[in-house]
């Protein structure tokens, strides 16, 4: 059973930083893309950072690209997404996300409050 679950959100304030972390289990993990999304109430559900284990490329939304880092470590099967000078504009519910044979998985959303 393929799973994804995100974790490591929180309350920071302006400037700050957090890592989350998309543990995965089900699936040969290195050959597929993990991406990290976001989600504010009354909106849609935006993408901001994908990478491919296989060969290490990343993805960054415009926004967060300078701030941002998205990292492996394969040994755990796990995607990190390291936010730094976290912005109150951050704020959001993050998802972790896999396309497995051509079927979307969703970690469950972690919490990031960004106060200023």
């Amino acid at each position: 059973e393929v799973q994804l679950q995100a974790s490591g959100g929180g309350l920071v304030q302006a400037g700050g930083s957090l890592r989350l972390s998309c543990a995965t289990s089900g699936f040969n993990f290195v050959d597929y893309a993990i991406g990290w999304f976001r989600q504010t109430p009354g909106k849609e559900r935006e993408e901001i950072s994908w990478l491919s284990i296989l060969d290490g490329s990343t993805w960054y939304q415009i926004s967060v690209k300078s701030r941002f880092i998205i990292s492996t470590n394969n040994a755990k099967n796990t995607v990190y997404l390291q936010m730094n000078n976290l912005k109150p504009e951050d704020t959001a519910t993050y998802y972790c996300y896999a396309d497995v044979s051509w079927r979307d998985y969703w970690g469950q959303g972690t919490q990031v409050t960004v106060s200023s």
